[in-house]
Order: structure tokens, then sequence, then C-alpha cells
């Protein structure tokens, strides 16, 4: 009687696995939204991705960019899109971990779902190749005796380096860009002096156009070993941040599920991983959806202690 019971288990697993193994599908032509300008590390990446994701769910994947506020402008236009699964986010968490503490924006951490993280940032300071300065130590003494342009692209790298600018006596103009795509034309350009670089610089840093001086994160990046974080360089500011996707906050756990599997097919995809970690230079990192959760709400606490110094 035992093994009969078993077997009319396993029988009725059996049946039921195809039911179990179902997942939510699009049933129409999806939507990525970035918030970023075209052309930059971000942009990149989600174009890539938008090409795995077609594979993944079988539905054609547009691209749209709604650069701004490092994402605030893209996140306030998403709180109205419908949380059926076919409008989505990639992109940074910035828009909610740094954002709402130094700029007033209509939205908070409650109002989106988060279907899981894909790629880890790599924020840095940059310069041009022919600037004469090639550290971040040069670029301070040289902006001591010389009025220096910013171009900045998120609320937080534009905090940091008034801070900075103001502790060091610079006097310092701001720029702001749309993203990497709008930053690096006025860099290799002469119309700034210094920039912001959220993954751009990895397009021209191996033809000597752009330098590296320093890295926000709080480790040294693997791809630029020898080049120092802020920290290190004894300001007190680390800001680490990751791509994931983000969704409208009344998403069912059916389609959060199926993004966040989306999410791990995507980080073992040759294509995406390929751009990413050769072109871009940015790490693979996969975190699921509730880790992601987790890890936007601790760094917006982090951030919050660190601006409230």
């Amino acid at each position: 009687m035992k093994k009969l019971t078993l077997a009319s288990t396993a029988l009725c697993a059996l049946i039921a696995a195809p039911a179990l193994a179902e997942e939510w599908r699009p049933t129409q032509p999806m939507t990525m939204v970035i918030g970023f300008a075209p052309g930059g590390s971000t942009d990149i990446q989600g174009r890539v991705l938008a090409r795995t994701l077609e594979e993944y769910f079988g539905q054609p994947v547009n691209v749209v960019n709604q650069p701004g506020g490092g994402g605030a402008v893209a996140l306030t236009r998403f709180l109205n899109a419908e949380p059926d699964g076919h409008t989505f986010m990639f992109g940074v968490q910035l828009g909610l971990t740094f954002s709402p503490i130094v700029t007033e924006v209509a939205y908070e951490i409650d109002d989106f779902r988060y279907a899981g993280t894909l790629v880890g940032g790599q924020f840095g300071v940059v310069a041009a190749g022919d600037a004469p300065y090639q550290t971040f130590e040069e670029l301070i003494a040289y902006g001591k005796e010389n009025p220096m342009t910013y171009a900045q692209q998120l609320p937080m790298d534009e905090a940091i380096m008034r801070i900075i600018a103001e502790q060091e006596g610079i006097d310092l103009a701001i720029v702001p860009t749309g993203g990497g795509g709008g930053m690096a034309p006025l860099l290799l350009g002469g119309e700034v002096d210094y920039a912001f670089s959220g993954g751009t610089h990895a397009q021209y840093t191996p033809t000597g156009e752009m330098n590296v001086l320093a890295f926000l994160t709080a480790e040294r990046s693997p791809f630029y070993p020898d080049v120092p974080t802020l920290e290190e360089l004894g300001y007190p500011y680390a800001i680490d941040d990751f791509r994931s996707f983000f969704l409208p906050g009344d998403t069912p756990d059916e389609i959060v599920e199926a993004f966040e599997n989306a999410a791990r097919f995507a980080v073992e995809h040759e294509p995406f991983v390929e751009t990413t970690v050769e072109n871009t230079l940015h790490p693979i990192v996969f975190m699921d959806a509730e880790e992601t959760e987790a890890t936007i709400r601790s760094i917006r606490e982090a951030n919050e202690a660190l601006m409230a110094q």
C-alpha cells in the first residue's frame, strides 16, 4: 500500500509538473526604459540585453531612453506604467538610493518592484588622455590654480564633486549631461576639464583618449587595478551601485519571478556577458529579486548616513 501511495504521488507530480513549470510570458511587444541617453554604458548593455530578452521571452523588446536625474526622470514617468510586465526598466539603482536624498522626487522605494540584478557598477572620475593632470591628486593641484568645469551625470556624483571642490578651494562649474553618451563628446572636445563616468570610459581608455583618475566605488575596479578609490585618496565617499530590473509597484509575483528568471538567463548569455565584461568593463553580478530590494534599501540607508555627515 505504501508503494502504491508513493507511485500514485509520483504520478500526480508528473502530471502536475507541466503546470508548475509554466511561467508568465508576454503577449505583445515589450518596452525597456533606460534612464540615460543613448551611447553610454547602460544604454550599450541595455540594447544587447534587449536582444537577449527577445530570445528568452519570444517578443520584440523596444528600447526607450528617458535621460535625466540619474534615472529619476525615467522612474517618475514609470510610476504610471501598467503592471502587466510589458513595460519595464533596466538601469542603475541610484535613482532610488541617492537621488531622493539630494533632490525632491515623486516616488519612493516602495513604489516599485525589483526583479533581479545583472551588473555591478564602475563609477569613476575621468579626464581626457592629454589633460595636464593624469591622477586625481594632480587634478586637485591644477584646480587650486585654475577654474574648472565638471560634467556630471547623477545627483550623487555632482554632490560629491561640489563637496570636494569646496573643501579644496576649487572654483568649479557643473555641466549637466544625460549620460555617458552626452559626457564623452564634452570631455573629448575639451569643453569640460573632467567628468563622471558610469562606464563609458571603457570605450576610450584602451586608445588613451580617456584616463580614469579615481573610482567612487568602495573597492578598486578589477579592470583598472592601479586606479585608487576616493576613499583611498582621503575623501570619505564610497557609493556602489548595480544595474537591475525595475517593475511597477503593483506587478504580480508571477511576472516578477519571470523577470528574475530572465536575469538568470541573461547573466549566462554570451552576447550580454561579452558586451558587459569586455566592451563596457563592468562585472556580471546576479542578485535575485529579494536580494536586489534588500540591497537597494541597504545602500539607501548608508547614503543617508553619508550625506548626513
